[in-house]
């Protein structure tokens, strides 16, 4: 996970694809279809980043953020370094460092509800979805006492088909996907690391300001006010425009009282 977090964030920082750190959240899923060993990590990247001096905020090109090949040939590079490093001991053939690894990169769209797609797909699923639920998508079909049955699909055909397994080798192949104790499945790099949170804040600021203004809203009939006169103002969802210079573009924050305007 930190080594796939940081050949993204390197090589997005290059002028020549966005030029700023982006936000990286990675994902460990550890399981093939057949509930074996395969850990491989999803990491959902923001598209844009914004610059050192957090200043600007630099969006990526559409549906491009940074060549597949060379991310590819980073990502390993950087595993072999933090393995080398973590397991000094641990002898790997050099052969094993050239074989291609195999990265996919796509845009998965805007807005807040492509990020709960995303994250409802990857995130909270277990190995298995419990059958005991109402969900169409179960995949213990079977189940006797000596074998389960499980739905998998097949890689080459896409095609779904069963696969049977002893109770010892599903429960081994089951429990083998149970992180340790204290193992975060979910980790944040970049933008979205904890200590960046200012720096976040700043670029959902930057983001709010290049929406587009909404210049003539439609006027409502006048109605009689459903609150007191003397009631505290609700602030507008959307930035209002400056009554002065009518482009520029205030964010509400709060209102001061008149005892805390009158502090420092």
């Amino acid at each position: 996970m930190q080594a796939s977090a940081a050949a993204i964030i390197e090589l997005a920082r290059d002028p020549q694809y966005v030029g700023g750190t982006v936000g990286v959240l990675a994902v460990l899923h550890t399981r093939t279809q057949q509930l074996n060993l395969h850990p491989h990590v999803y990491c959902l990247v923001s598209g844009g980043g914004i610059s050192d001096d957090a200043t600007t905020w630099h969006p990526a090109r559409r549906k491009f953020l940074v060549p597949i090949k060379a991310l590819a040939k980073l990502v390993r590079g950087k595993f072999r370094a933090l393995l080398q490093r973590r397991c000094p001991d641990l002898v790997i053939p050099d052969a094993v460092w050239q074989r291609p690894w195999i990265l996919h990169v796509t845009a998965w769209g805007n807005g807040e509800q492509a990020v709960l797609d995303y994250l409802a797909r990857y995130v909270f699923r277990i190995a298995l979805t419990n059958p005991s639920l109402a969900c169409s998508v179960a995949r213990i079909v079977g189940l006797d006492d000596e074998t389960v049955s499980i739905q998998c699909k097949d890689r080459k055909t896409g095609q779904a088909r069963t696969c049977r397994l002893s109770g010892e080798e599903f429960m081994r192949r089951f429990l083998q996907h149970v992180l340790p104790r204290g193992f975060h499945k979910v980790r944040y790099f970049g933008l979205w690391h904890p200590a960046q949170r200012h720096n976040a804040a700043r670029v959902r600021q930057m983001l709010q300001l290049e929406a587009p203004a909404k210049l003539n809203p439609p006027q409502d009939p006048i109605v009689a006010p459903l609150v007191p006169h003397d009631a505290e103002p609700v602030p507008p969802i959307e930035p209002m425009i400056c009554p002065h210079c009518h482009q520029g573009r205030m964010i509400f924050i709060r209102r001061l009282t008149r005892q805390q305007a009158m502090g420092p």
